[in-house]
């Protein structure tokens, strides 16, 4: 796997884990961001993205207007020249052996070649992954990253 590359997950993983708040599969469609590896254990954390940009602008600006830090999403324009949301606040820990495959636009793997840009998002996603670890909750919908990693101990 590719550091800031883009992937489908296998249908296998979200039966495995059957939380109602993962963001799904979108039938093989929705890419998902490769973040980083925790090499101690080989999860990889992985952050849906999504195309509701408006949606997420709207919370992002409510939250600085809050005077909030707003390490839960990124908004950023992609090589394909389209504006996608990472919902950092729902990423999740996934092994290898649940990805399917690269995300591609005409057969060319989708990366995120900015490293200011991925820097910056690995920097929200730690701190955020920290702050799951720690049992707080961003919103009611966000997948339950404790279990799921429990879960992948038991696949292993």
């Amino acid at each position: 796997m590719k550091k800031a590359g883009f992937y489908i997950i296998k249908d296998k993983f979200f039966e495995d884990m059957p939380d109602p708040y993962l963001k799904g599969n979108k039938a093989g469609n929705r890419p998902h961001y490769y973040c980083f590896e925790d090499t101690s254990t080989g999860i990889y954390w992985m952050i849906p993205l999504s195309s509701r940009i408006d949606k997420y602008k709207r919370i992002m600006e409510k939250k600085e207007k809050a005077g909030k830090p707003c390490d839960i999403l990124h908004i950023v324009k992609l090589d394909d020249s389209r504006e996608s949301a990472f919902l950092i606040q729902d990423m999740f820990p996934i092994t290898e052996e649940y990805i399917d495959r690269e995300y591609t636009i005409t057969g060319n793997h989708l990366m995120l070649t900015s490293e200011h840009t991925a820097k910056e998002i690995e920097q929200k996603a730690r701190k955020v992954v920290g702050m799951l670890k720690r049992g707080i909750k961003f919103t009611p919908t966000q997948p339950d990253v404790m279990s799921i990693l429990e879960n992948l101990g038991k696949v292993r």
